[in-house]
């Protein structure tokens, strides 16, 4: 019996648990996550225990991985604050990348297409980025909403649209990372279940070679789109982070 595209997407528990009206039961999602962080920790850990000079295979990947974020940060931030949030920003990185990648696994559950759990990394970042620009500036940190130079009359048009602005970043952050992982799973789904139904058919043998082909270069692309959207995720954090200290 065919089934929903959509049903990839549903949470069910592993271990239910109920506290009053709530429910607090441990899912294939949270499930999902611990394995991510799991895998993180175990490569990195693993990839920096016997450091070479001539780093290995093993070594190789958590290098390029911490150099590549480690540009992203320091391309768009000051030297003291890259070596502050880069821990931070680093972790974000792994989180959505670890999520982007595990939902490409059979049988596994790609988070990162929940909106609750894109919108949770996204006020994250908001809130810890507006809090910081408090904490550093004072109350002068409102004039990122005033451009300098501005004309009087201009700001009652100007500040309200920055304003709108500045509080839209987590609904772009979070929809963007959302909206991606879960049309791209999506199609993977629909062009699967092409190949299974026409197996089924006349020449299913040959016309189901079509769909197979069409998918395995989809889930290329999903596998490119996965550390694309991770880097977006990043980069916008630095971008976040470095408007509310340098106050543009």
């Amino acid at each position: 019996m065919a089934t929903s595209p959509l049903e990839q997407f549903v949470i069910r528990p592993i271990v239910p648990i109920h506290a009053g009206a709530f429910d607090l039961s441990f899912t294939q999602s949270a499930l999902v996550m611990f394995a991510g962080v799991a895998l993180t920790t175990a490569l990195m850990i693993m990839g920096v225990k016997n450091r070479a000079l001539v780093p290995g295979r093993l070594q190789n990947l958590p290098e390029m991985l911490y150099e590549f974020v480690a540009g992203i940060v320091h391309d768009n931030l000051h030297d003291d604050d890259a070596r502050r949030f880069f821990p931070f920003v680093f972790s974000l990185f792994m989180l959505v990348l670890m999520g982007n990648l595990l939902g490409l696994v059979p049988y596994s559950f790609t988070y990162t297409s929940h909106i609750i759990v894109t919108a949770a990394l996204a006020l994250f970042v908001f809130f810890l980025s507006t809090g910081y620009g408090i904490y550093r500036h004072g109350l002068h940190f409102f004039s990122i909403f005033l451009p300098p130079g501005l004309p009087l009359i201009m700001a009652l048009l100007i500040v309200p649209i920055e304003i709108i602005s500045y509080l839209s970043r987590p609904l772009s952050l979070s929809v963007r990372l959302f909206a991606n992982m879960t049309a791209g799973h999506t199609m993977l789904k629909v062009f699967a279940g092409f190949s299974v139904s026409l197996i089924a058919v006349s020449f299913g043998a040959v016309l189901g070679f079509l769909p197979v082909v069409v998918n395995m270069a989809l889930l290329g692309l999903e596998t490119m789109i996965a550390f694309i959207q991770a880097y977006v995720f990043a980069i916008l954090t630095c971008i976040y982070l470095k408007s509310v200290i340098e106050l543009h």
